[in-house]
């Protein structure tokens, strides 16, 4: 996927994705529709295309990791979890898709259907009901 067809190096021009938190290098977005299969869920994505997450710069990789720490604890405010998926997929074998490096942010809750299941099984799942 090139950056022309990118939607991540697009987030302003997609009305369903909304900027939560950004820093110089870095956005925490949260879409919409998103939110049906586990609520409170976001990518931590870099504001430059870099296809995964081994192409971050050294300042990208300190404002992921302050944007992830920003990101849990708005989201322990909003939605008080019990834990959180937090990963990075890279490349096809790895399960990404999207070849724009994002950092998968996923509140989990006790009494939600995937709990105590990591993040490869709620992606399989999202998959499946996209089908």
């Amino acid at each position: 996927m090139d950056q022309e067809n990118c939607p991540y190096c697009h987030v302003h021009e997609d009305t369903e994705q909304q900027i939560v938190l950004e820093n110089e290098t870095c956005y925490f977005i949260q879409k919409e529709s998103e939110q049906l299969v586990l609520e409170g869920s976001g990518l931590i994505i870099p504001k430059k295309h870099k296809r995964d997450v081994f192409e971050l710069s050294e300042q990208e990789w300190k404002d992921s990791g302050e944007l992830l720490q920003k990101a849990k604890d708005l989201l322990d405010k909003r939605y008080l979890p019990d834990g959180y998926s937090v990963g990075w997929n890279t490349g096809r074998a790895g399960g990404q898709s999207i070849f724009h490096a994002h950092l998968h942010v996923i509140p989990r809750f006790n009494d939600e259907p995937f709990a105590g299941r990591g993040i490869r099984y709620w992606i399989k799942q999202k998959d499946n009901l996209r089908k």
